[in-house]
């Protein structure tokens, strides 16, 4: 079985589960967080993959630090170390993502601009473009690059929307030099 067919089980376990309880927004934000500490840190990944920790120690682990999160979170978490699946932790965490963004008809987008956006601006460019991919409303991600020169740059899934200074001046260079 692929990496991503068990991710997708485990995500849609847990997404079900969060459905049901009505706390879609809640385990999202939990698996966030936990993402990003375990991406964040080799360390933590080589600890539960180390064979020298017995699984009830690798449990109680999972419970100590991060027994802030929901009950259903910690239990896949414990699941996972009992599976010898913790390692797909990230694709998980984005399987769930996607579900929940779906279900809450969100979509993800990154937007490229010269300076950070303001929470007005990033209204506004969600009230804009979340029509356009037929959403309700966007999940932005701001990246910062004054390579842009001015304008932005979004991207919402696989379609781009380009309306920066820089690429207006290569398309125009483009039609100058033929």
């Amino acid at each position: 079985m692929s990496k991503s067919a068990v991710a997708k089980r485990y995500a849609i376990a847990l997404f079900e589960l969060a459905r049901e309880n009505d706390t879609l927004v809640a385990t999202r934000d939990d698996l966030t967080e936990i993402k990003a500490a375990w991406k964040q840190d080799a360390d933590v990944q080589a600890l539960f993959a180390s064979p020298k920790l017995s699984l009830a120690k690798k449990k109680e682990m999972i419970r100590t630090v991060f027994g802030s999160a929901s009950p259903a979170v910690v239990n896949t978490l414990q699941l996972l170390v009992e599976k010898k699946r913790l390692h797909e932790l990230p694709a998980i965490v984005d399987e769930f993502s996607a579900l929940s963004n779906n279900a809450q008809g969100i979509a993800e987008a990154t937007v490229y601009s010269t300076r950070a956006l303001t929470d007005e601006e990033r209204a506004h460019i969600s009230a804009a473009f979340a029509q356009e991919v037929g959403k309700g409303s966007l999940n932005i991600q701001n990246v910062v690059d004054p390579s842009l020169i001015g304008g932005l740059r979004i991207q919402i899934g696989n379609r781009i929307y380009d309306n920066t200074l820089s690429s207006k001046l290569t398309r125009l260079k483009r039609n100058l030099i033929g």
